[in-house]
Parts: structure tokens; sequence; C-alpha cells
């Protein structure tokens, strides 16, 4: 997702202002930041005692998300649903497997301040910790939990709406990289004309996922469209709780949480680690997470999802290189750069770990026919 730090100050008594528009148990005695995202400012709240949960208050950045009300209904949907499937199968601790949210005074699962910025709240879950590294033990979990995911919403009974639209639509980043070409606002075309020529000649290969949906070939399913390894919650004994983070949960193709995992994931070092013969294809994460992905999906992928994995693979290298660069030759204003070349290295560095993706194409799908 964007990189968007959207940073600001609020007095003690807004806080208590905010909190008390929630109906959640207990005395609120304190708020305090938690994590380090980059989207939503997010606290928790501690309440008096033991008796009672603590609480997670988040502003949503509706600068990114521009339809709340859709955002949260999305949510609303997707946790209710799982809940039910966890209620069915006879799960034990279901509030740590699934997220609860809290309702407003107003009867919405979110509140807008005064001052226009929009609030919700959940229950805290404790005893719970993400990991940012990944292991092959950890990328095997992953694998499992996102298909498990993708799994329980095979059959949502409600129609969710792209909280981001054409969030990995590869014809409209390539469209979009057309543009900024054509436009050459800063005069940085012709030093990346190299980098330009590659994506263009494969363009055409690389956006067949939008070709196949067109035809009917390709479905669309409810995903989590951002998988990574901290977005997820695991117990004191390392298990998976559940998945977290559901703002981007919306429509798309399975390719989205397999491929934007393993772009992560199975790069040996950073997306914008300078050093470019540095990076590679991890094919023993690549092996771990698909081994729990296609057990997490094997109730209803279909066919032509499972033989287009190792596309996926190279798709999300290919699809960020293209949103890097087009950044870079904007003049950087999407992407936070912390020096000057930021977004073209981190473009070149895409470019690397597509062409190794690629490179590993047989041995991927070898070892995908080789999963009954």
């Amino acid at each position: 997702m964007a990189v968007v730090n959207f940073k600001y100050y609020i007095m003690e008594e807004q806080f208590k202002s905010i909190i008390r528009q929630f109906s959640i148990k207990g005395v609120p005695v304190e708020v305090k930041p938690l994590g380090n995202g980059l989207i939503n400012d997010t606290f928790k709240v501690l309440t008096l005692g033991n008796q009672n949960p603590d609480y997670v208050l988040q502003r949503i950045n509706h600068e990114v998300f521009k339809d709340v009300d859709m955002l949260m209904h999305n949510i609303e949907v997707v946790t209710t649903h799982i809940r039910q499937k966890l209620e069915v199968q006879g799960t034990t601790d279901i509030n740590r497997k699934v997220l609860t949210f809290i309702p407003s005074v107003n009867g919405k699962y979110y509140f807008k301040s005064p001052d226009g910025k929009y609030w919700r709240m959940m229950v805290f879950i404790s005893k719970a910790k993400t990991f940012d590294s990944v292991t092959p033990e950890y990328a095997c979990q992953a694998g499992k939990a996102f298909g498990n995911f993708e799994s329980m919403l095979v059959d949502v009974p409600d129609q969710l709406g792209e909280t981001i639209p054409d969030f990995h639509n590869i014809e409209l980043r390539v469209r979009q990289l057309q543009d900024a070409v054509t436009a050459d606002v800063k005069d940085r075309v012709k030093a990346v004309k190299p980098i330009i020529e590659v994506l263009v000649a494969d363009s055409y290969k690389m956006c067949k996922s939008e070709r196949m949906y067109r035809e009917g070939k390709l479905p669309k399913r409810i995903c989590h469209c951002d998988t990574k390894v901290n977005n997820m919650m695991f117990d004191e004994n390392g298990n998976v709780l559940c998945v977290i983070d559901l703002d981007t949960v919306m429509p798309s193709f399975v390719f989205s949480d397999y491929g934007d995992f393993l772009r992560t994931a199975a790069n040996f070092v950073a997306e914008d680690d300078p050093h470019i013969d540095r990076v590679g294809f991890n094919m023993d994460i690549f092996r771990s997470f698909t081994r729990g992905y296609l057990e997490g999906t094997a109730d209803f992928l279909t066919q032509i999802e499972r033989d287009n994995l190792p596309y996926a693979a190279a798709l999300f290298p290919f699809m960020q290189c293209i949103r890097f660069l087009t950044d870079y030759i904007n003049g950087d204003v999407y992407y936070k750069i912390k020096y000057l070349e930021h977004n073209l290295v981190r473009a070149r560095n895409q470019l690397a770990l597509y062409r190794s993706a690629c490179s590993h194409g047989k041995e991927m799908k070898e070892y995908i026919d080789s999963i009954s």
C-alpha cells in the first residue's frame, strides 16, 4: 500500500470524547500509541481492572480510504461471516480468532468526529503477537492462514466494494506508466529508458489476468490484498490466531494474496536494497508458502487459478516495479522517499526480482504439480 504517513496530535480530553462514542465495557484509564502503521493512526485503550478487555482505537485515514462507510461495511460483513463459520465449526476462543469491532452510539462501526476524522474501535487481542521476518515455517503457516481466510469467504452473501478501486489492476498500472512517460514532467524518462523498454515488452503477457477475467475464465474472490506476515496474529505458542488489517479486503484475483506475499517474503533483500546482485527469488519461501496456501484453498481453487500461480509470483514484482518507476518519473508524488533516487532504486530492485521469479517459473510449476 501507499506510504502515507499522516501524523497529528490530539489532546487527552478529545480521546475521552471519542471513546465515549463507542459501546465499550469498563472504564478507560489510559491511551497510548500502538504499532507503527503507515496508513491509520492506532492506539491501545487500557481499561480499569482485569474484568473487561482493553481496546484498539484507530483513526481511519480517509485520504486513502475515500468511502469509509463502504470500508466498514466490508469489514462488518467479513468478520461476521468468519465468526459464524467458526461457531459452526465448534471453534473455541473465537474472540481471539476473528476481530471484534465495537458499534458506536450511532449504530455504525465507526464514528465521525466534529473535526472530520473517522474513528473505529475493536477489542484488543491479549497475549498475541506479530512477526516482521519470514521463515519457511512462518511462510507455510501464512500460506495456510491466508488460504483459509479466502476459503471462509467464498460464500459471503453480500457484495463487497473495492476500498481502493483497481488496486491490483495491472492494465491500469501499465497505462499510468505510459501516461507518466508521455508527460515526463521531471525530464527523467531518458535516464530510465532501458527499464521502460523491458516493462513495455513484457506488458502484454503480464496483463493476461485481466484478459482471462474478461473472457470469463478467471473469477474474482474476496481477498485480503495486503498479505504480509505481520498481518497475522500468533498466539504464545507461535500458532496463527487470525488475519488482521482488513482495510483492503475486497474482490480481487487470488493472485493478489498469493503473489503479493511472495513479492515481499521471497525476496532475499528488502525492496529498496540498492545491491541488485543480492536480489533473488527465494524458492524455500516459495515452497513453504505454496504448500500452506494450496492446503488452505484446496476446497475452492480452480485449475486455471492453480496453473497460474507461477505467473502471480512474477506479476507482483512486475507491477510494483511499474508503480515505483511511474512515481519516480512523476516526481515522487505517491511513495515517501528518503533520498532523490529512492523510487528508482526500488524499481530496479523489483525488476531484478521479477526476472528472478521468471527464471524459476518451470521449477515453480513442477512443484505445484507435485502437490496433490
